[in-house]
């Protein structure tokens, strides 16, 4: 009895590990902290209308790319009352980038950036004609 426990035991292990053998990797990506989107991105923005439109300021020397944003309208206490989010493709090194969204109607509004990638140029892709 004691053999066919220890071979359960052993089994339960073996496919345990398989299972973990078999997942696929996860991607470890580079963390960005809020000093870090504060040292190279400056967001200007205002409301025209029924949007809000702005720039997007990349002062790094790299491209950053797939940039997520978040606008948020804000109540008179500054409770937030609605969420948009919009992306911008492409945000040149020592560069702008524009962007716009529609929004609902609030008192005041906040835009933040949720998250980007820094994308490197490949020098292959220039070419000349």
């Amino acid at each position: 009895m004691t053999s066919h426990r220890s071979a359960a035991v052993l089994l339960a292990g073996v496919l345990m590990g398989a299972a973990v053998t078999l997942a696929p990797p996860v991607p470890a990506g580079e963390v960005v902290s809020k000093e870090t989107l504060d040292a190279y991105f400056r967001l200007e923005w205002s409301k025209a209308g029924r949007q809000v439109n702005g720039y997007v300021y990349n002062s790094s020397n790299r491209r950053a790319g797939h940039m997520q944003l978040l606008v948020e309208g804000l109540g008179a206490g500054g409770a937030v009352l609605t969420r948009t989010s919009t992306s911008v493709r492409d945000v040149p090194s020592n560069n702008s980038a524009f962007f716009e969204v529609p929004v609902a109607e609030a008192p005041s509004y906040r835009v933040s950036i949720v998250s980007f990638d820094w994308v490197e140029d490949r020098l292959d892709r220039r070419r000349s004609f």
